[in-house]
């Protein structure tokens, strides 16, 4: 016949502490107090450590919350509700999209893709890893695939969604294509100053 082993006090202490903290329970022991009575301030409550004594702080410019994104009529995805790829942008292209997308490519693409979209800048340049690719190599593709690069991310990229908003990622898509058709067009599609310009002639 077997005899039952006795467990060590030390054991059942820790199981005993293990049980009460997965029950819920509210115990006074230390472990169980220092984040519920942890010095804190709490929503609409007065503070002395900013001048206009409001706890609550308004968020930094730029900040993007979720729950606009959440309620933004512009598609936030490069596929429709059916899972076709969107070939069209979805917010009319102005010259202040544009120059916002622009902004927001020399920010956080260009770093990598350099500031033609070329691959060539000075983080490429010294990666050990695989360096950034030409997005000009990706010339053709549908506007909901780069939206989607840029959300979710591709590769090494990570995604930039917490960085910019639906209608920032969408500025960058137009962008990127007026970059791509940029370094592609034959000279005579450009404007008779533009070309004047270039060629040091006359228009």
């Amino acid at each position: 016949m077997m005899r039952a082993r006795r467990l060590p006090p030390a054991f059942l202490a820790f199981a005993a502490l293990a049980v009460a903290g997965t029950s819920g329970c509210s115990c006074d022991s230390d472990v169980f107090q220092r984040m519920e009575a942890q010095r804190k301030y709490l929503p609409y409550q007065e503070s002395d450590l900013f001048p206009d004594g409001r706890a609550m702080r308004s968020p930094p410019p730029g900040t993007v919350p979720r729950e606009v994104l959440a309620r933004s009529a512009v598609p936030a995805a490069g596929k429709s509700p059916e899972g076709t790829v969107i070939t069209r942008i979805p917010l009319p292209v102005t010259p202040e999209l544009m120059a916002r997308g622009r902004k927001r490519f020399d920010i956080y693409c260009a770093t990598c893709h350099g500031l033609l979209g070329d691959g060539d800048s000075m983080v490429a340049r010294n990666m050990s890893i695989r360096p950034p690719p030409s997005l000009h190599d990706f010339a053709g593709r549908p506007v909901g695939w780069y939206f989607d690069v840029v959300t979710e991310g591709f590769g090494l990229m990570p995604s930039y969604r917490q960085e910019l908003s639906t209608e920032d990622r969408w500025a960058v898509v137009a962008y990127l294509l007026a970059l791509q058709r940029s370094q592609r067009a034959p000279l005579a599609q450009a404007p008779p100053e533009e070309r004047a310009r270039l060629t040091g002639g006359t228009p």
